[in-house]
This record gives structure tokens, C-alpha cells and sequence, in this order.
């Protein structure tokens, strides 16, 4: 069985990284997106094992404590981070798995595992990612500066991943990120570890 391939996915806010994500899952076979671990409260409507795992504070400590997460941050008085383990047993089923995390999470994944293919999405314009962030509609003025002055920071770390998705037209981007995840389940590398015995059986002499 050939093994899947983990996608690292980053994009600064305002993007439509999300809402690719999201497309992209409806159409594609053998893709999931990868659950963090977390010790923040479960809200209302979440469950265990699909939105997050849930884990009190001291065994998420122990886990970075074990080397256990490929990458973790504290936020807002919160852990997040994602399991090594978690990630290599959906991959060792031959499924591929996207992680949808920001840059530096992608340089902490990229360190640990350097054969993880990692894409970040852009906007057509700086315009255009203030219009989309302003389209929300529920932010204050200093709340959207705050996001733009974010992302465009963000923006400048584009370079430091192996694909750039801009997502000016929303189904050429899905295209575009679609085309990624086909190209790579038909390398030579992946053929030769899904079809040994065809292979084999084709280039007989």
C-alpha cells in the first residue's frame, strides 16, 4: 500500500484558505484534514476526536515533554499542537492529510518532516484582502487594521513553502490546489510503492 502524504496549508487571514480547504475535501478521495490537540474547554456541538482532541494541561505538557507533537503553540492561554503519532497513522493507511496551521507551525512541521509537501494561498491584492475582511461585517475598525497589518506580515513568508496558490478565482485555485495533491500521487516514488507487482509485471523481460 503506498503511504499518504501530509499537506501543510497556510495562508494569511482573509485569503479563502478555509473555504478551499473545505471544496477540496468534497472532492477528493483518500484526503482528511488532521485533528489537533488541544486544552481548551469542549464547547457546545463539538466532539472529541473530530473537531480537536481534548487533553488537560498536564498531558499536553508531558506530550511536548515526549517530543509527540510535530508542532505546538500557546494561545490565549490555551495549548494547540498536533500529534506526530496521530499524523503518521493516517498517512501509513494511504491517506493523505492536510494540516491547516500558520507559518511558523509550518517551519516547526517542516523541521520534523522535511518530505511534507507544504502550499500557502494568497490573495489577488492587499485590496482585495481588505475588502474580504471587511465583508465579514462583524469586525470594529481597529480589529480589521490589526488582521491587515497580520496578514500582510504573513504574506512575507509566502517564499518559504513549496507551492503559492492565488485565489483571484475561486474554482481556478481549487484547480490549481487539486492539481497538487494528483501530480503527487502519480510520481514515479508513489508508483513504484502502490503498483510493485504491475510495475514489475509490465518491464518483465
Amino acid at each position: 500500500m503506498s503511504s499518504g502524504t501530509l499537506y501543510i496549508i497556510s495562508a494569511p487571514s482573509g485569503a479563502g484558505k478555509t473555504s478551499l480547504i473545505t471544496k477540496l475535501l468534497e472532492g477528493l478521495d483518500d484526503a482528511e484534514m488532521a485533528v489537533s490537540h488541544t486544552t481548551r474547554p469542549q464547547r457546545e456541538g463539538e466532539i472529541d476526536g473530530k473537531h480537536y482532541h481534548f487533553v488537560s494541561a498536564d498531558q499536553f505538557l508531558a506530550g511536548i515533554g515526549n517530543n509527540e507533537f510535530l508542532e505546538h503553540a500557546h494561545v490565549f492561554g490555551n495549548h494547540y499542537g498536533t500529534s506526530k503519532k496521530a499524523i503518521e497513522d493516517i498517512t501509513n493507511k494511504g491517506i493523505d492529510v492536510i494540516l491547516e496551521i500558520d507559518w511558523q507551525g509550518a517551519q516547526q512541521v517542516r523541521n520534523l518532516m522535511p518530505e511534507a509537501k507544504s502550499i500557502f494561498i494568497l490573495p489577488p491584492s492587499k485590496v482585495e484582502l481588505e475588502k474580504r475582511l471587511r465583508g465579514r461585517g462583524t469586525d470594529s475598525e481597529e480589529v480589521i487594521a490589526n488582521r491587515l497589518e497580520q496578514s500582510c506580515a504573513d504574506m512575507t513568508h509566502y517564499d518559504e513553502f513549496d507551492y503559492v496558490v492565488i485565489n483571484d478565482d475561486f474554482e481556478k485555485a481549487m484547480g490549481s490546489l487539486e492539481s497538487i495533491f494528483q501530480a503527487n500521487r502519480v510520481t514515479l516514488a508513489k508508483q513504484q510503492e502502490k503498483n510493485t507487482v504491475l510495475l514489475d509485471e509490465l518491464t518483465e523481460v
